[in-house]
């Protein structure tokens, strides 16, 4: 389905709510130069395209306990129902936070938010090696994060044509 295009507002109600998420809608309204009704009506236009995918408060791992960050390399055995299954299983460990399938010498790559090395062995050997597909797994651990989930650089975020704001303008 193609996408619907976007004009400068669109962009700024996204930008404005990556960087405050907390944002009532009156005081975004404001930031962005809408009236209130406007401004939820684009927003929750955006909901509904998918383009604003959901809300969430950023948490600070250290102060939570979980203070050691481990990115793993899987490698898997190939077969049409590998993907599903390591995706699947990866998904039901609480300590994965992020996982993508790539490409080059390993198949998967998973963050993990874990307190110590302790509890990394734990997951690792009883619910990530116990995953039947897998055949191998390489650990990196982080030293220091650097920059973390920051906003996404919507400048390039392709260009409104005419038409399109037309359209939206008029509906």
């Amino acid at each position: 389905m193609p996408h619907p295009m976007y004009d400068r507002i669109d962009r700024a109600i996204l930008d404005h709510l990556q960087r405050h998420g907390r944002t009532p809608n009156v005081d975004l309204a404001e930031a962005v130069r809408l009236s209130p009704s406007s401004c939820l009506r684009r927003t929750k236009a955006l909901e509904e395209d998918g383009v604003l995918a959901g809300y969430r408060a950023d948490l600070d791992r250290e102060r939570l306990g979980l203070g050691l960050t481990v990115f793993l390399s899987l490698k898997v055995e190939h077969s049409r129902t590998t993907s599903q299954v390591v995706e699947e299983a990866l998904k039901a460990i609480d300590h994965v936070v992020a996982c993508h399938v790539v490409s080059g010498d390993a198949d998967f790559f998973v963050e993990l938010a874990v307190p110590d090395l302790r509890t990394f062995e734990k997951v690792l050997t009883d619910q990530i090696l116990a995953i039947g597909p897998i055949r191998d797994a390489r650990s990196t651990f982080c030293i220091r994060t650097v920059i973390d989930r920051g906003p996404l650089p919507l400048t390039s975020w392709p260009a409104p044509r005419p038409s399109d704001v037309q359209r939206r303008q008029a509906g």
